[in-house]
């Protein structure tokens, strides 16, 4: 039997920022891999999206070029922009295969790495067979991710459905795509293939999109995605999925408190209703490591599991589900396994972005989290259409919200929903995490014209926000 000092399950993006690390120390390396290098972000998540939210960009400007004064050529319809799906789909495909391609040729390279292509699943805490092998490690690290969660439609089984995967494998533009969920999957596809040209219909079973956001924020972004032209049903039960033929797919529905059945016909349908650990494939009670009653592995603040030997990071852990986060979480394995630092879960901050256009970026807590706090929170916040930048690129919807401690005088959250929204919010992490003062803050000097000069002088509008301490 072969024995590593290191057993690695799954290839997530922690993966090429820490084995890397532990080959330079001289430490051997069992690398395990059933599917595509890189996780989900690189090959169904961030990369693929992205590159789709960018092409969708680029028809939604040309669409809106005769308001900006600019003409696509002599006789031109601002309405007639086409989109060529062959060539948007050649630039997604070509840029994520080559970050998985490369990823996967990187590491096979690399001096005390031995590749296993398959699934793992533990024979016992420090065994995992692959296959027909199986190996021995000192320590052994679980990066297995996430995937697609469904729930308990009628009919669901009988119509052809797509995950978020399967929507990126599409060949053509679909000609009305129905999407159950409106949180941030779900969304983003909306947007996307409605610029693209498709007729979208988005349904979500709680009262306001985003669940997690506060409701002014949800509120901004249905009225973004309606005024693109997307349907949006919040508060509805599906009651039932029928297919009636080839891309022929009906949803009935219920409003909530309606006692009226309606229907939509649809050619595509996407479930967006949110992503469950690949934990029970791995036969985690052969090795005695413990998950929670949804199936994420159970961590400490070091991200070790109830077998000191045995961790878990990324999203399978549950104690995030970005991209970043799981970046951080082979930051803090690594501190723990090579003592060089002390970094823990508990020290970050929850930072995030949707990618709708405009996008919104937030840290920290929200307005509905710092009421229940008990803290002594001052709040202040600035309208999009307010800020000269936003006027000057005509694009103007959303809001700037700032939280601060009123007593350490640190901030508590933000969010910025608008233009550069997903960058801008960055801003905001060092300062989270060093504790700085909001007063500080308000000091700095920023570039003009940008919509970040903007967050020292929001703070001028502090006020106490009521319900807090």
């Amino acid at each position: 039997m072969k024995s590593y000092d290191v057993i690695w399950i799954g290839t997530g993006q922690a993966t090429a920022t820490v084995v890397p690390r532990l080959t330079a120390n001289g430490k051997t390396v069992a690398l395990i891999e059933g599917g595509r290098f890189g996780g989900s972000c690189v090959n169904y998540g961030c990369t693929p999206t992205k590159t789709l939210v960018a092409s969708a960009r680029a028809a939604h400007m040309a669409r809106r070029s005769a308001d900006f004064g600019v003409k696509l050529g002599p006789g031109s319809d601002k309405t007639t922009v086409g989109v060529d799906f062959d060539v948007v789909r050649e630039r997604m495909n070509g840029i994520r295969n080559g970050s998985s391609e490369g990823l996967e040729g990187w590491l096979r390279g690399l001096d005390n790495v031995t590749v296993y292509d398959g699934y793992g699943k533990f024979e016992t805490d420090h065994q995992v067979r692959i296959g027909d092998d199986v190996i021995e490690g000192e320590t052994i690290v679980i990066h297995t991710g996430t995937r697609t969660r469904t729930i308990g439609i009628p009919g669901l089984d009988d119509v052809d459905w797509v995950d978020n995967a399967g929507l990126l494998e599409l060949e053509e533009i679909p000609e009305h795509l129905m999407i159950v969920g409106g949180s941030y999957i779900g969304m983003e596809f909306a947007q996307v293939f409605r610029r693209f040209g498709s007729e979208v219909t988005l349904f979500e079973a709680a009262p306001q999109l985003m669940t997690r956001e506060d409701a002014d924020v949800a509120e901004i972004a249905q009225e973004i995605l309606e005024n693109e032209g997307i349907a949006v049903h919040t508060g509805v039960e599906i009651s039932q999925l029928n297919q009636h033929g080839p891309q022929q797919i009906e949803v009935n529905y219920r409003p909530e408190g309606g006692p009226e059945q309606l229907s939509v016909e649809g050619t595509h349908l996407l479930m967006a209703v949110g992503r469950l650990p690949n934990s029970d494939s791995l036969n985690l009670e052969a090795a005695g490591v413990s998950t929670c009653e949804r199936g994420y592995i159970q961590v400490d603040d070091h991200l070790k599991t109830n077998v000191p030997h045995i961790f878990a990071i990324g999203d399978v852990n549950g104690n995030g589900a970005f991209t970043h986060t799981s970046v951080n979480d082979g930051e803090i394995f690594w501190d723990v396994y090579s003592g060089e630092d002390n970094r823990t879960v508990s020290m970050r901050n929850t930072i995030y972005a949707m990618f709708i256009d405009p996008p919104l970026g937030r840290i920290g807590m929200s307005e509905k989290e710092a009421r229940e706090s008990g803290r002594n929170v001052l709040m202040a916040t600035k309208p999009m259409a307010d800020v000269s930048r936003a006027k000057e690129k005509d694009e103007t919807a959303g809001l700037i919200k700032l939280l601060v401690d009123a007593d350490s005088e640190e901030f508590l959250g933000a969010t910025v929903f608008g233009v550069g929204g997903d960058e801008i919010i960055n801003i905001f992490s060092p300062i989270m995490l060093t504790g700085g003062s909001y007063k500080l803050f308000r000091k700095a000097v920023l570039t003009h014209p940008t919509v970040a000069e903007l967050l020292p002088w929001t703070l001028d509008g502090l006020e106490p926000l009521k319900g807090s301490a």
